[in-house]
C-alpha cells in the first residue's frame, strides 16, 4: 500500500476509535459542518466508499450536479443507522475504495481528516494530528475543487508553524497545520487560531457554509 493510502487508512482507524468513545448524546450534537450533526457527518464519511460508479452518477444527476445537495442525498439514504452500524462501516472500509481512493487515497485522507476535526472541535476533544497526514492533506486541499480551498488561499502565503511547511506568495497566514487546513476548508471556527496580515483576507472569503466534501 502506498504512503498516502496508508495514511488514509490510519486516519480512518483513529477516527473510528475516537467515535467509539462518544456517548449516545454526542451523536446528536452539532459539528463544524453547517446544519449537520455528528451522526450525519459520520454517515457522509461512510457514504461514498460503497457507491458504484453508476450509483455515483445517478446521485449526482438527482442532485442537479450540486455537491452539497449530492452529499445531503447520501446522508438521507439511510437516516436511521445506529452509531455502532456507522462505526462498523468505517472499520469495514479502512482501505480507500471507489471515489475516495482517487489520487492515491488523497480524497479519503483529506475527507476523513477534516471531518474528524469537524466533530472533535465542537465537542471539545482536541488531538495532535500526525504531521505527515497534515502535510499531505494541506497540499492536496489546495487542488481539490469541492472544498474551494484554492480559491480562499489565492494570493496568500500559508505558513504552518508546527510543520515546517509553507506555500504560496502574498500576505502571510500563520497557524498550526490543523488550523490552516480547517480555515482554507471554510471552517470559520478555526479563524481564531490563525494570524498574520493575510488572516483578515482569508476571513473575508468565508461564506459561512463549509462544503462537506
Amino acid at each position: 500500500m502506498d504512503t498516502v493510502a496508508r495514511l488514509a487508512r490510519e486516519e480512518r482507524a483513529d477516527f473510528a476509535a475516537f467515535l467509539r468513545t462518544l456517548s449516545p448524546l454526542h451523536w446528536d450534537e452539532p459539528t463544524l459542518c453547517s446544519e449537520w450533526t455528528v451522526r450525519e457527518v459520520v454517515a457522509h464519511v461512510v457514504d461514498y466508499d460503497a457507491l458504484r460508479l453508476r450509483d455515483l452518477f445517478g446521485q449526482a444527476l438527482r442532485a442537479g450536479l450540486r455537491l452539497n445537495r449530492m452529499n445531503a442525498l447520501g446522508v438521507a439514504r439511510k437516516p436511521d443507522r445506529t452509531p455502532d452500524e456507522l462505526i462498523a462501516r468505517i472499520e469495514e472500509h479502512l482501505e480507500p475504495r471507489g471515489l475516495t481512493s482517487a489520487f492515491g487515497g488523497r480524497v479519503a485522507l483529506l475527507d476523513g481528516l477534516i471531518h474528524h476535526q469537524d466533530i472533535r472541535r465542537p465537542l471539545g476533544f482536541p488531538r495532535e494530528v500526525p504531521p505527515d497526514r497534515l502535510r499531505h492533506a494541506l497540499a492536496f486541499a489546495l487542488h481539490a475543487p469541492p472544498i474551494k480551498a484554492g480559491r480562499r488561499a489565492r494570493g496568500l502565503r500559508l505558513v504552518a508553524t508546527d510543520l515546517g511547511w509553507s506555500t504560496g506568495s502574498g500576505p502571510e497566514v500563520h497557524g498550526r497545520g490543523e488550523a490552516l487546513l480547517l480555515t482554507i476548508a471554510g471552517r470559520v471556527a478555526a479563524l481564531g487560531d490563525v494570524s498574520g496580515p493575510g488572516a483578515a483576507i482569508l476571513a473575508s472569503r468565508m461564506d459561512g457554509r463549509p462544503t462537506a466534501g
